[in-house]
């Protein structure tokens, strides 16, 4: 299996440090609004990841984290806490905002047919961790307090600029971060924030005797070495975390623990909608909820996303979804008709190894989707295969051809035969209330999906 590495910037062949206990780290969303099928692309791509290596008899040991508090509206360490911002917004506690948006986001996870990480953590339960980590930092020497928080100064550790390949040189104040008359270097970053006198902010916990909460980057590399230990095998992210998030985060856990934070960091790219960087500030998003009242499928958007490379820019449109659409619709309705011949399950194994080392180099699912399309004897048994690789409930979403199902064909052949339309036509309508239509064809009827 390969797999493009952040850390070395090429493609790489990829070997968990165990293949009993393969340890991987996904960001998740912070929990303010509804996650916008831009956040959801992540997650489909990690979702094809961990079912690869599952095909490759790989344990997978997932932990995706849940940021409930600490992410700013500004990278800069300064702004309005997104989830106190939120709360404000829809006159509900911070609290409530979490909840609301954590099942939320669950829900739309399992409607996309996602496997389930082994545990998904909330930010504000590793607090205690954090505190932890920063005073390991500060024993260390990474760290300075100012006025407003702890920070970690970024000229002590050496690899810093590595990573995103920042020109530390040439940054100059304001160019990432606006720059503060107290921070050592435009790169440093808080690691713990001070809540000033007046400012209202409903997350607070004590630290060297005042109140406050955890920087935005803290929880990743706290919630990573608690649940799964460093060095991990895999940690994905989008590419707009690489300068900032993914940076700072490899600052604080190498700096404090001493050892690689991940051997590999894998990246997908933008979702766009005419051009554009979806967004919330800008107000061009679709919930995965509006594209169900469109009449989409959340898994002809997961068959859309995976038709694209991770690592390749989109740009969204409801034409190209439509396709998809129609896509997922042709391949389940090949499945619907080898439900209604005789059955051939003998595994095509030669053609199951064509797909998964395909998409074992670098997930290449658009290859592997075109091969599916191009080969003609395809079995159930090797569709469920397909289902086990890409979760798109292609088999599970087809009926068996039951005995029901063919009494009533045979029921409406009959009235056709006795010229009885009026109940061939009732039949017909009852079988499109159950998403089927019926095809008369030289040998006979057969039935398939209507979407």
């Amino acid at each position: 299996m390969k797999l493009y590495n952040q850390l070395t910037k090429k493609v790489e062949k990829f070997t968990p440090q165990d293949p009993n206990n393969v340890k991987i780290y996904t960001c998740g969303p912070t929990v303010y609004s509804f996650a916008h099928i831009g956040n959801l692309t992540s997650y489909i791509y990690w979702d094809l990841l961990v079912r690869t290596l599952y095909l490759h008899n790989y344990k997978v040991n997932r932990i995706l984290n849940l940021t409930d508090v600490g992410h700013l509206t500004s990278d800069a360490d300064d702004g309005e806490d997104k989830l106190e911002k939120g709360a404000k917004k829809e006159g509900k506690t911070v609290w409530e905002i979490a909840d609301y948006y954590i099942e939320a986001f669950l829900k739309d996870f399992h409607a996309l047919n996602l496997v389930e990480p082994t545990k998904i953590c909330r930010a504000t339960d590793y607090i205690k961790q954090d505190i932890e980590l920063v005073d390991l930092l500060t024993e260390k020497g990474y760290t300075y307090e100012t006025s407003d928080g702890i920070y970690f100064d970024t000229s002590k550790f050496k690899k810093y600029p590595d990573f995103a390949r920042l020109d530390l040189e040439n940054l100059k104040a304001g160019a990432r971060v606006n720059f503060s008359s107290e921070k050592h270097n435009a790169s440093d970053f808080a690691v713990w924030k001070f809540i000033r006198e007046g400012e209202n902010h409903a997350m607070r916990w004590d630290y060297l005797g005042r109140p406050g909460y955890p920087g935005w980057h803290l929880e990743c590399a706290t919630i990573s070495h608690t649940e799964l230990g460093l060095p991990l095998d895999i940690h994905t992210g989008g590419i707009d975390h690489i300068p900032v998030h993914h940076t700072n985060e490899i600052a604080e856990a190498e700096a404090a623990y001493d050892v690689k934070m991940s051997n590999f960091w894998t990246h997908c790219n933008f979702i766009t909608i005419d051009g554009e960087k979806i967004s919330k500030s800008l107000g061009n998003t679709f919930a995965l909820s509006d594209l169900e009242e469109k009449g989409y499928h959340p898994l002809d958007f997961k068959l859309w996303v995976l038709q694209g490379h991770y690592q390749g820019e989109r740009n969204f449109n409801f034409e190209d979804l439509s396709a998809a659409k129609n896509r997922r619709l042709h391949w389940r309705n090949r499945i619907a008709k080898l439900y209604q011949s005789p059955k051939n399950d003998e595994k095509n194994l030669a053609f199951r190894q064509v797909i998964l080392d395909t998409v074992s180099n670098n997930l290449n699912s658009p290859i592997a989707f075109s091969l599916i399309d191009n080969t003609t004897e395809i079995n159930l048994s090797d569709w469920q295969f397909i289902d086990e690789l890409f979760g798109l409930n292609l088999i599970l979403s087809s009926p068996d051809y039951t005995t029901e199902l063919r009494d009533t064909i045979v029921a409406r052949t009959a009235a056709r035969a006795e010229k009885d339309f009026a109940t061939a036509d009732q039949i017909r309508d009852e079988l499109a209330k159950k998403n089927i239509t019926i095809l008369d064809t030289p040998t006979g009827p057969i039935w398939q999906y209507l979407k």
